[in-house]
């Protein structure tokens, strides 16, 4: 029997089918977004977006299911017959405000042209005033609950989203009969069932055990908050791999399979990873590694460590605790670095070396020994998400002259994503949470090899590699078996499914020496521009946000 995972990305969607005996990867199809990331003004109304703003199109999703799943049955020769399962994960939190039926307002021709109406992606960092007040409110009040999500909840989060919708388009918050994670929508559109998974809620919507932040907190926040979670959203929540229902007559007819077939819980495209790389012990740190990374670690007790995204009991897999932390900048910096900063003589001799502009700067700087360039950056691009959970910190270079050329800064930008994880995995083991053992999984360790040994140098360890190239879409495909009853739990799946190559990157001793001078400086940059010594990346950002208000 097969089954078939779909992983709703940033820029695309891919729909992977799997033979659940072996993990064996059948066939791929991978469908671009129409509209993309949204993040300078509406589609055809053309309304402009403020600065921070990255939405999405609902519709976008849909089309990966109706295109995605047809391509590949088609590819392969499966019948619907030997499908068994689906299973789906998202960039999380994506949220959306939607209708009773799941309809999207922005679906909906009298919200079309108002951004708070459409999907409000992951990297959507405009609701960082909100989360400001839910921070600040919860230290006044000393909720016990903020010390497991590493004592900020981010603007990237989901009270953020919901909070800055009531506070800046209260006819919108108001029309919404739901605000939901985009992962719950897709099963939703699927199933013709209403779903919340487990996951989500226990990192992205501040839920515990079960249980969500007070009324009184939310109504402390704003008096209209105060019932946001009754009103708008649910208090059941689904472990994952369990059946959210049956795929509806509707979503047969889109994907060509049949009717009632079994859909699992929605999960994050970051957390399905760790069972498809066979992650499924304490001390193993997987990096999910694509425009941004997220770093997921097993747990068998709990601890507040600082900056994490959160820790939940059940949050990844049955019986331990689940640790997320992550950099909400990597594969989006190189790639604002190359479509924004390499001159066209660059361009040229990768075109004349049959090379894409990546592949090219990663050959010339892999040439360079450690240090050479003279180089130091913040990788702060997107905000900081990990260790200090500040959307508003912006990125620096520090040693630059009229020598220094693309490849070296390219460079550089590797590096700087390499000691931000490094200060990852020493905030998890300052606080005795271990890690023993890195792997590498997702686009960037599948394309770039100079990243990997770059990271393996900076950490000081060796790091393994997933063995599949849809490593997130391969753990939606194991949950779908599980789902379907073909294997009891994810664990079981794991040991048949689960994949890792052969290589392991391991560090270069002379190359980490260097390294461990180049990083005690990241971090003395790092603690002054980011723990509020100097506060000019805010003040800039401040100055910014006034002259463009101006220009409007």
């Amino acid at each position: 029997m097969y089954t078939i995972g779909i992983d709703f990305g940033t820029e695309s969607g891919r729909v992977l089918l799997v033979d659940t005996r072996d993990g064996r990867e059948v066939a791929t199809a991978v469908i671009p977004y129409a509209n993309g990331v949204i993040d300078e003004q509406l589609p055809e109304s053309g309304v402009r977006l403020p600065p921070e703003w990255a939405l999405q199109d609902p519709n976008d999703y849909v089309e990966v299911v109706k295109q995605g799943v047809p391509a590949v049955l088609k590819e392969s020769g499966v019948s619907p017959d030997e499908v068994a399962g689906i299973g789906i994960d998202f960039t999380s939190c994506t949220m959306l405000p939607t209708k009773a039926d799941g309809t999207p307002l922005s679906n909906l021709p009298e919200w079309r042209a108002n951004p708070h109406a459409w999907v409000k992606l992951w990297k959507h960092h405009a609701s960082q005033p909100q989360a400001d007040k839910i921070n600040e409110v919860a230290r006044q009040r000393g909720e016990s609950w903020l010390q497991l999500y590493g004592g900020k909840i981010s603007s990237e989060w989901f009270f953020s989203k919901a909070l800055q919708i009531l506070e800046e388009a209260p006819e919108v918050y108001e029309a919404a009969d739901r605000l939901i994670e985009a992962a719950d929508w897709i099963v939703w559109q699927l199933t013709g069932v209403e779903t919340r998974n487990a996951c989500t809620a226990g990192y992205k919507a501040i839920v515990q055990d079960g249980v969500f932040p007070s009324r009184d907190y939310f109504a402390a926040l704003d008096p209209r908050f105060a019932d946001v979670v009754d009103t708008k959203m649910s208090r059941e929540f689904l472990p994952l791999g369990a059946k959210a229902g049956g795929l509806s007559q509707q979503a047969a007819e889109w994907t060509g399979l049949k009717p009632g077939t079994p859909v699992a819980v929605a999960n994050v495209d970051a957390h399905v990873t760790i069972p498809a790389v066979g992650a499924v012990e304490p001390g193993i740190m997987v990096m999910i590694m694509g425009t941004s990374t997220c770093h997921m670690l097993l747990g068998e007790e709990i601890q507040p460590v600082e900056g994490m995204c959160g820790v939940v009991r059940d949050g990844i897999l049955p019986g331990y605790y689940g640790y997320e932390a992550g950099q909400s900048g990597v594969g989006d910096i190189f790639a604002w670095f190359v479509d924004n900063a390499v001159p066209p003589e660059y361009h040229e001799a990768a075109k004349q070396a049959g090379l894409d502009l990546h592949q090219y700067l990663e050959r010339e700087a892999a040439r360079q020994k450690p240090g050479e360039h003279g180089l130091l950056a913040l990788d702060w691009l997107n905000g900081n998400r990990s260790t200090l959970v500040d959307a508003d910190l912006s990125a620096m270079l520090l040693g630059m002259t009229l020598g220094t050329r693309a490849p070296d800064i390219y460079r550089a930008l590797i590096e700087a994503t390499a000691y931000g994880t490094r200060i990852i995995i020493e905030a998890f083991e300052d606080r005795g949470v271990p890690v023993k053992e890195l792997i590498a999984a997702g686009g960037l360790p599948e394309k770039n090899k100079l990243l990997v040994q770059i990271y393996a140098d900076v950490t000081g360890r060796p790091i393994k590699l997933a063995g599949s190239q849809q490593a997130p879409a391969l753990g939606s495909a194991m949950h779908g078996a599980v789902a379907a009853g073909i294997y009891p739990n994810i664990k079981a799946a794991a040991e048949k499914m689960a994949k890792l190559k052969d290589e392991v990157v391991q560090p270069i001793p002379e190359n980490q020496a260097v390294y461990d001078q180049l990083y005690a400086e990241y971090k003395t940059l790092y603690d002054y521009f980011g723990r509020g010594a100097n506060d000019v990346m805010k003040r800039l950002k401040k100055i910014r946000n006034q002259a463009l208000a101006v220009q409007a």
